[in-house]
C-alpha cells in the first residue's frame, strides 16, 4: 500500500510526465538522426570514397565455406568496422546537435536571468531578487555615509 502511495505521489508531481515526454522526445530525435546520417550524410560520404556503402565493409577473419550443393556449412567470421563508422557519424552528429541545442538553452537562459535586458521579460523570482540586491546595495551606501558623518 506505501509503494502505490509512494508511485502516486511521484506521478502526481510531474517527475514521470516529464520523463515519458523526454523518452517520446528522444525516440523521434533518434529517428530523425538515423535518416539524415542514413540518406542525407552517408550518401555524399559514400560518392566521395567511389560509391562505397560503409555498412557493408568488414574484415574477414574466416570466409564462409559451402559444400559442392552450396549450402553454407561453415559461417563467415567477420569484424563489420562499416557499421561502427555509420554508428560513430550518428553519435557524432547527435553530440554535435545535442550541443547546440544546450547552448541556445543557455544563451537564453543567460538572456532571461539578465535582469537589466529589457528585450526579454525577467522571471518575476528573478526581477525580485534583483530587487532586492539593488535595495540592499542602496542601504548599504547611505549606512557607509552615515558612519562617515
Amino acid at each position: 500500500m506505501k509503494l502505490l502511495k509512494e508511485f502516486k505521489e511521484f506521478a502526481v508531481k510531474g517527475n514521470m510526465m516529464d520523463m515519458a515526454i523526454g523518452i517520446i522526445i528522444g525516440a523521434s530525435f533518434n529517428k530523425v538522426i538515423d535518416v539524415l546520417v542514413k540518406f542525407v550524410l552517408m550518401p555524399p560520404l559514400s560518392l566521395l570514397t567511389d560509391d562505397v556503402n560503409f555498412d557493408n565493409k568488414k574484415l574477414i577473419l574466416r570466409e564462409a565455406i559451402t559444400n559442392a550443393s552450396g549450402i553454407i556449412t561453415t559461417t563467415e567470421v567477420a569484424i563489420g568496422y562499416g557499421a561502427l563508422i555509420t554508428v560513430l557519424l550518428d553519435f557524432l552528429v547527435i553530440g554535435f546537435t545535442v550541443f547546440l541545442v544546450v547552448k541556445g538553452m543557455n544563451r537564453l537562459r543567460t538572456r532571461a536571468h539578465d535582469s537589466k535586458d529589457k528585450t526579454v521579460i525577467t522571471p518575476k523570482d528573478i526581477q525580485l531578487l534583483s530587487d532586492l540586491k539593488e535595495l540592499m546595495e542602496e542601504q548599504n551606501n547611505m549606512l557607509k555615509a552615515n558612519l562617515k558623518n
